[in-house]
């Protein structure tokens, strides 16, 4: 009987434990998520509380930005749908323009 207490503590003990890390996890991502990023060739200062310095102004985050430090201002995933004959074409052209292919015709 004392041990199956012991195991109802113990599991108890460590169902906080997981329950509170993810709740730690949770916070940590939402703080990082409204995180900006200080421009490329500056440094990033960072005050007492982990984020940057006020006097550096907010950029986005690298990937919304094109060649010039612009952000881009259009779709990032353009998605188009296509049936199984199609997509099954375009697989068999690149598998057979792989460099390690080997034409089974040939055998």
């Amino acid at each position: 009987m004392m041990l199956h207490i012991l195991y109802l503590v113990a599991f108890t003990v460590l169902a906080v434990i997981a329950i509170a890390n993810l709740i730690r996890s949770l916070v940590v991502l939402s703080r990082d998520s409204q995180r900006s990023y200080s421009p490329r060739g500056m440094s990033a200062a960072v005050d007492g509380s982990g984020y940057p310095a006020s006097r550096f102004r907010s950029v986005p985050h690298p990937e919304l930005l094109d060649d010039t430090g612009n952000i881009i201002n259009e779709p990032l995933l353009v998605m188009r749908s296509i049936n199984v004959e199609d997509a099954r074409e375009q697989l068999d052209a690149l598998f057979k323009s792989s460099p390690g292919n080997k034409d089974t015709d040939e055998e």
